[in-house]
């Protein structure tokens, strides 16, 4: 088929006026003076997308809060000379356009502050994560080429010999007058640094839940579309208050992280998630967004309704999740104690964003993740590539302007007539909206029937006796594979069990204000098995028994998906970003 260019141009310059139009309607563009302009256009030409953004909000914003953390508040004036300061440093010290600059640290000042002057320095920004033990984080930081390391104090013991040519600097100290990045910072000129030869490249990290993570390049954006496709579905407006428990080293919390400064937003991080501070800073500062991965909604919603009958959360308008699934029961739960505020934002590292389930979709279907968002093509396709009818499960593949590059080490994700794999299969409901049923390799073969775990942790969520659940399956000599529940119980967990792998401290880091750290941070998890829940005896106590949950699968499914054992943990194992890790659950 022959493709019209003029058409085909016709059709780029009418959606991105469109984007423009969501933009102009959300307040983040609006008539600026000649001076700004020319500032912030010189600012593009010289460093990049990432510094310009900066620039333009210190331009229009100056003086308003910009950072409320727990060393105080940053103006946009403030941030953006800070970060000029600390870039001029590093370049002193020999930092280079296109050398790597590693960032190891918790959510506070210290990492936009080096995010800001690695991408005025034209440097690659390696966002690590905080949940790394020493031997992963030395493999992916000279795979990576860290040139120059930003690290929070209390990693400094899993460092090891990872000795970066430009040198390694604490961004977060006991004491404030230890910390290398305010030292840098106080030396520094405020003068913007000098044209870098390079624009800035962000490495975001995959989840590594079914293996090591992999370095995945993103490019600058050329477009309004990532932008216009977040407006199309979240009603983001500028200069409002944004409360952020997500990691900002993930692609949702760094996303949205850069969206607050863009619209002149009141970004409130802290170092720890804990979810009574996180409502008590919601009220204080009257958050209009909360940017959060569902176990965290899940620990706030948990608090109960007392919680929030005491603090006035009024503003809030958005709660946006991503990062891992939402579920039903949870989407029920926080549209009862926030009412419809609640957006769920399915992509993946490699794509980015692809689909919004709105509080309409949400209270319609609330295991949806939504409709695609305005540029995202989403398709169901089969095992020969072609298109499924509504209600028909397949591979999930996504066309956008954001996709990846391709990994750092090589190698990219399946793509066909232009679309990219999400890893993922899913369907379509007659709505059109899109339904998850899982990981395209995680789909059990029990007894010669297909089984998704989603569908089966889905319902064991929704029983009052069950807080999470996962389900994996295992080889099994007579059905090929069989079920496996793992299942923490509500209010109560299973004391004095063995660990899952011998060793201590949980590997989802929820980052909880009064808990020390692990030191140094563990890779493996420390969930506990209830060893008495192996067998299908009911325990002599009133706790809920593998008994129960069989009969509440059997009721609700098939015969062949109800788990054929039931194994009770105190937590799972997650990453930060809220995934179970479920190669660690395979190892029991």
């Amino acid at each position: 088929m022959t493709v019209n260019p003029l058409r085909t141009a016709g059709i780029r310059i009418r959606a991105e006026l469109d984007y423009l139009r969501l933009c102009v309607g959300s307040g983040v563009v609006g008539l600026e003076s000649p001076f700004t302009l020319l500032s912030v256009s010189e600012t593009m030409v010289r460093l990049g997308a990432l510094p310009a953004l900066l620039r333009l909000a210190a331009a229009r914003y100056g003086e308003r809060a910009a950072v409320i953390d727990e060393l105080g508040t940053l103006s946009y004036r403030e941030l953006d000379e800070r970060s000029n300061r600390l870039a001029n440093e590093w370049r002193k010290r020999g930092l280079s356009s296109g050398e790597g600059v590693a960032i190891l640290a918790r959510n506070h000042r210290g990492l936009l502050d080096a995010v800001f002057a690695a991408a005025k320095c034209g440097a690659r920004i390696i966002l690590l994560n905080t949940d790394f033990g020493g031997p992963q984080l030395r493999a992916v930081a000279r795979r990576e080429g860290a040139d120059l390391l930003v690290y929070d104090e209390e990693y400094e013991s899993i460092l090891g010999d990872l000795s970066p040519r430009r040198g390694a600097y604490r961004a977060w100290a006991l004491t404030r007058d230890t910390s290398d990045l305010e030292s840098l910072i106080a030396a520094g000129s405020p003068v913007p640094p000098l044209f870098s030869r390079n624009s800035a490249k962000i490495v975001l990290l995959t989840s590594g839940t079914s293996g090591t993570p992999k370095g995945a390049k993103r490019p600058e954006p050329k477009s309004l579309e990532p932008l216009g496709a977040i407006l199309s579905k979240v009603p983001f407006r500028a200069r409002e208050v944004t409360e952020c428990p997500a990691p900002l080293f993930h692609t949702l919390g760094f996303a949205m992280s850069m969206l607050a400064i863009g619209f002149g937003s009141t970004l409130v991080i802290r170092r720890r998630f804990d979810p009574e501070r996180v409502l008590a800073s919601m009220a204080e500062h009257r958050a209009t967004a909360l940017i959060a991965v569902p176990v965290m909604l899940a620990r706030i919603v948990e608090l109960g309704p007392e919680s929030r009958q005491t603090r006035d959360l009024s503003a809030l308008r958005i709660i946006l999740v991503a990062g891992s699934q939402l579920g039903a029961d949870l989407a029920r739960k926080a549209g009862a104690a926030f009412g419809p505020v609640l957006y769920n934002l399915y992509g993946s590292t490699e794509v980015a964003y692809a689909t919004v389930a709105t509080p309409r979709d949400l209270a319609a279907e609330p295991g949806c993740v939504g409709s695609p968002v305005a540029g995202a093509v989403v398709r169901i396709l089969d095992e020969h590539g072609r298109q499924v009818s509504p209600g028909i499960t397949g591979r999930i593949f996504v066309r956008n302007s954001a996709s990846f590059e391709g990994y750092t080490g090589g190698g990219r994700k399946e793509v066909v007539r232009g679309m990219m794999s999400t890893g993922d299969i899913g369907h379509f409901d007659s709505a059109g909206r899109l339904f998850i049923d899982g990981r395209d390799d995680d789909m059990i073969v029990s007894g010669g029937e297909n089984v998704f775990p989603g569908e089966v942790e889905e319902l064991l969520n929704a029983h009052p006796g069950v807080r999470e659940a996962a389900v994996i399956g295992v080889p099994d000599d007579e059905y090929g594979a069989r079920l496996v529940a793992f299942v923490v119980r509500s209010g109560g967990s299973a004391p004095d069990a063995p660990d899952l792998d011998g060793e201590d401290g949980p590997e989802f880091d929820l980052h909880v204000a009064g808990e020390p750290a692990p030191s140094p941070p563990g890779e493996h998890a420390g969930a506990h098995i209830d060893s008495e829940a192996r067998h299908l005896d009911p325990p002599a106590s009133d706790l809920l028994c593998a008994e129960d949950l069989q009969a509440h699968v059997k009721s609700n499914l098939a015969r062949y998906k109800v788990p054929r054992e039931i194994v009770f943990l105190d937590e799972l194992p997650r990453n930060p970003t809220g995934k179970v890790l479920k190669r660690q659950l395979r190892e029991w």
